[in-house]
């Protein structure tokens, strides 16, 4: 199996905050890449998908809440590939399936429930998939493709940037994305991830273990615009969407992009970045978790 990522456009951002700041706000729309194993998604999977045919597995599992993208992502993915997917979901099963999980059934995965304390007890989740599904023949990808292979592929998200720039953003859950990134940066280039749950030093600490000793120090990763927690919203949040939805064209999901975007915006408008500097926003897709909110904007 070979997946081979087209480019992908690299869409210029002008309004009137960025004007009357003269920053070059520019979104890398890797939303674009699959009409639904989109964004970092493909590029978290693309090796794990390899190695999945490498070992003649034949089942994905994996790991996530009732709204997760990436479980959407990989049932996708198990259906356009061939590969059976099950996957394991926090929490309590609801008499009706959110449209997240009603996709990735449509899809062919088989879906699990577990209690939220197991769930967090990773050596006993493991345990218990290995006995549970030991006749499957699985290949297991951590939640949100958190492994080596998923930093691997997100190394290659840069390659669609094909001008100069100063700084590159994106949005963190698990890290492994911002990893990637920082691995494929010029030394004069910087990153910066913007942690969307509340779990201080979180994203840091994650990005450091799949740096290694190849670790730098042109990245950082800011914790203040998480809106109170992981899938958590205010009206702040909806209300500056719904304006660069109307400004620019260019559809943001609630729990990751949108909180990225308000934070670059906030930052711009304190100064924090010079006049005449270049920004390079990935837009990491997870548009389909919208559906799980009342929206507002049309296009």
């Amino acid at each position: 199996m070979k997946i081979v990522f087209k480019k992908l456009p690299l869409q210029a951002i002008n309004d009137e905050i960025t004007r009357k700041h003269n920053v070059r706000l520019f979104m890398l729309r890797t939303d674009l890449n699959h009409p639904h194993i989109s964004g970092n998604k493909l590029f978290k999977l693309k090796y794990n998908l390899q190695r999945t045919t490498e070992l003649n597995k034949k089942a994905l599992l994996t790991f996530g809440g009732a709204f997760s993208n990436h479980i959407a992502a990989t049932a996708a993915a198990g259906k356009e590939y061939g590969f059976k997917t099950i996957g394991i979901i926090r929490g309590e099963e609801y008499p009706e399936l959110n449209p997240t999980l009603k996709f990735a059934a449509a899809c062919g995965m088989q879906l699990y429930y577990v209690t939220r304390s197991l769930y967090q007890n990773k050596k006993e989740l493991y345990e218990y998939v290995n006995n549970v599904f030991a006749a499957e023949n699985f290949y297991l990808i951590p939640e949100g493709g958190a492994n080596e292979l998923g930093v691997k592929g997100c190394k290659e998200i840069i390659d669609s940037v094909d001008i100069d720039f100063d700084y590159i953003t994106c949005a963190c859950g698990t890290g492994t994305t911002l990893a990637g990134i920082v691995q494929s940066l010029n030394d004069n280039q910087q990153a910066i991830g913007f942690q969307v749950l509340k779990s201080e030093g979180y994203i840091k600490s994650e990005v450091e273990k799949w740096l290694n000793e190849n670790n730098r120090s042109n990245w950082s990763v800011d914790e203040k615009y998480h809106f109170g927690g992981y899938a958590k919203i205010k009206k702040e949040l909806t209300d500056f969407i719904i304006w660069f939805e109307q400004a620019n064209k260019i559809p943001l999901d609630f729990i990751y992009t949108g909180k990225m975007m308000f934070g670059i915006y906030d930052l711009i408008q304190k100064g924090f970045f010079k006049q005449g500097q270049t920004i390079i926003a990935v837009h990491t897709g997870g548009l389909q978790g919208n559906e799980g909110f009342n929206r507002s904007v049309d296009f």
